[in-house]
């Protein structure tokens, strides 16, 4: 198998440079980067991989090594080569080229110990930042100025292993909230406005991920009742996170409820998503997905109403997905009170 996506690098090898591609076979493992990263090679690639020097591949390097090997055929990751790099690599090697599953989902997808601690101290980072920027909140700050207050807390945040965002947050004022994935700007926070806020820091190399909706004022009867139900949507979908479900089932929990109450046209994006080395990874918890929760996968909840030129709701919790069933690793308050900034 070819591996040259390095984040499933990373993954086996714990290699974070730019520049390296693995190769596993059933008898040895070969790792394969430049000299730049030798010194750190020799001290760190985990016994199980022979390092290659890959200035050694240059012109028909690497395909005498895979006939040194006896490597006739050579699985890629599907969901990663595109169509330029899989016309390369077949017309430099010659070789047969099977697709295989992403690393993602059959390695990845199911998280050791190690791998939700650092989620979780990731995510502890996160919720300790939010808390102290929106207590600041003040009329005339703008959506790019709280985005960038999120990225000074998480670099703030650093210790020994690396601490920063994991995407670029997103914040919405007012009619904002209403875009899901809305583009922050310069527009500037008044007080009565409701408040957006999705982010997530990176500790360790692992991903947390996390929406909140604030209101600024006591909220209509009307906005209180579109929150309550979002909240009662993530809320019975999270009891439905258990082994074995599939992340169609858990989406349509949420879903249901929504349309239920007459916003089915207002929920237009999947309720979740796993979440490790990357923020989007295996599995999908979509309508109709056919990935199945397995044991100590972390996945998110995070079902939304968007009402256009109006305002928007969304809740995101991690779950980590138990024998004993789900376990929420966000533990930032959302109940309604505790959402509302009266100040």
């Amino acid at each position: 198998m070819l591996i040259e996506n390095l984040i499933n690098v990373r993954y086996l090898s714990d290699f974070t440079g730019t520049t390296a591609f693995i190769i596993v076979t059933p008898k040895k493992n070969f790792f394969f980067t430049d000299f730049r990263y030798r010194g750190y090679i020799e001290k760190h690639l985990p016994p199980h991989f022979d390092f290659v020097d890959s200035a050694t591949l240059r012109k028909d390097g690497l395909k005498k090594f895979l006939k040194k090997h006896s490597i006739k055929s050579l699985g890629f990751e599907s969901g990663y080569l595109n169509v330029a790099q899989y016309t390369a690599w077949k017309k430099r090697l010659k070789i047969n080229l099977k697709p295989f599953s992403n690393v993602d989902s059959v390695l990845r997808i199911s998280k050791t110990n190690e791998e939700i601690t650092a989620i979780a101290i990731a995510q502890q980072f996160a919720e300790d930042a939010l808390k102290k920027i929106i207590k600041k909140l003040k009329p005339g700050k703008t959506e790019r100025e709280i985005s960038d207050e999120i990225e000074i807390a998480a670099f703030n945040y650093c210790r020994e292993n690396e601490t920063r965002i994991s995407f670029k947050p997103i914040v919405g004022f007012g009619a904002n909230s209403s875009v899901p994935h809305h583009q922050n700007t310069n527009k500037k926070f008044k007080k009565g406005d409701i408040v957006l806020i999705d982010m997530g820091f990176m500790h360790a190399g692992y991903c947390s991920d996390m929406t909140r909706t604030f209101f600024t004022k006591t909220p209509s009867d009307f906005e209180a009742k579109i929150y309550d139900i979002v909240l009662k949507a993530q809320t019975e979908a999270i009891k439905h996170m258990h082994i074995g479900n599939t992340g169609g089932h858990c989406d349509k929990i949420a879903r249901d409820i929504i349309a239920g109450e007459g916003y089915k046209d207002h929920f237009g994006h999947s309720l979740g998503h796993g979440i490790g080395l990357e923020v989007h990874e295996a599995p999908n918890i979509g309508p109709h997905s056919k990935d199945i929760l397995v044991e100590n996968c972390v996945v998110t909840s995070e079902p939304g109403i968007y009402l256009s030129g109006k305002f928007g709701v969304r809740i995101e919790d991690m779950i980590h997905v138990t024998k004993k069933g789900p376990v929420n690793l966000t533990k930032y308050p959302k109940k309604l009170e505790e959402v509302m900034m009266r100040k």
